[in-house]
């Protein structure tokens, strides 16, 4: 049976070159699939793999990196998840733009009892770090989205829209935790006194609630073939326009705006007829190496693990 396996971690990573080397040697040996982002600042990644391989390589990391909190999830047979796998070399292994952030420094972690305590507060303002693009498809009720297209606009909103002196609280909510580890310290760094962070995350939060305490609503975007989880974290029902990251439901797809590989109803009429013409025939690159039972390598651009 294949998994998914996430983890993340901020510790101090030295020698990046031989580290990366042999992580990338381990698990091509494992035949994972997956990404693995290293920086001086920890690891990041998602893998996908039989439970035994993930397992195995689980030790890899812990060598490595220390503890880790890992998460793990179920793919559908069908579905690879990743087309190969990549240890890469970063900056920063979520890219966030504010240098000597101590993350160390951020919000106080909280698990889902007392997310949903906060949720119930109407003192409290909760906002959720992650992409429009991700909000589109699920967040928790009355979350404030900050409307961002990538995650390093989040300095600037916060300096535009969240005054210290107003004295709130402020709780910050990611997919997997990592974002809200540096949005919470810079938030903090800001003035802001009593800043909490959903400890591991959506992901952990649908891992630990059932039924009345699950307070998410919709679904949840995963950066991986799957596209989105649902509360049960099983594999949702959107798909995924490449042209934008959009996820993309039923109906959209439907549209007569959306085209493989090339367009959606969400940026369909932001695309020049360059863009057009250039995505098009990038995606008869991909038709012709899936028919012949290959895949071809521009299309499998990475969508680094976020969470």
């Amino acid at each position: 049976m294949r998994r998914v396996l996430t983890f993340y971690r901020f510790v101090p990573v030295t020698r990046l070159g031989a580290v990366r080397a042999q992580l990338q040697q381990v698990g091509d040996k494992l035949g994972l699939r997956g990404t693995i982002l290293i920086a001086a600042e920890g690891v990041n990644g998602t893998l996908v793999g039989p439970t035994e391989a993930l397992a195995g390589y689980q030790q890899t990391l812990v060598d490595h990196f220390g503890d880790l909190p890992f998460k793990w999830s179920d793919l559908q047979p069908e579905n690879q998840g990743f087309h190969r796998f990549k240890v890469r070399i970063k900056p920063e292994i979520v890219s966030f733009g504010v240098p000597d952030l101590d993350v160390a420094q951020g919000g106080e972690h909280v698990d889902a009892k007392t997310w949903n305590k906060l949720l119930d507060n109407p003192d409290v303002l909760v906002i959720d770090t992650r992409n429009r693009y991700e909000v589109d498809i699920g967040s928790f009720p009355n979350a404030l989205s900050p409307e961002t297209d990538n995650f390093r606009q989040f300095p600037q909103w916060v300096a535009q829209h969240l005054d210290p002196q107003e004295n709130r609280p402020v709780a910050m909510f990611c997919t997997g935790g990592i974002r809200c580890e540096k949005a919470s310290a810079f938030v903090k760094a800001q003035g802001f006194d009593q800043v909490y962070q959903l400890d591991g995350g959506i992901l952990k939060y649908l891992e630990d609630t059932q039924g009345g305490d699950n307070r998410w609503q919709g679904e949840c975007f995963v950066f991986d073939q799957r596209v989105s989880v649902d509360a049960g974290l099983n594999q949702g029902r959107y798909q995924q326009c490449y042209a934008c990251r959009h996820p993309l439901s039923a109906d959209e797809l439907a549209s007569d705006a959306y085209e493989k590989g090339v367009s959606c109803p969400h940026c369909i009429q932001e695309q020049s007829a360059q863009r057009v013409a250039r995505l098009r025939h990038r995606q008869m690159q991909v038709d012709l190496a899936q028919a012949r039972g290959g895949q071809h390598i521009g299309k499998t651009q990475s969508r680094a693990s976020k969470k």
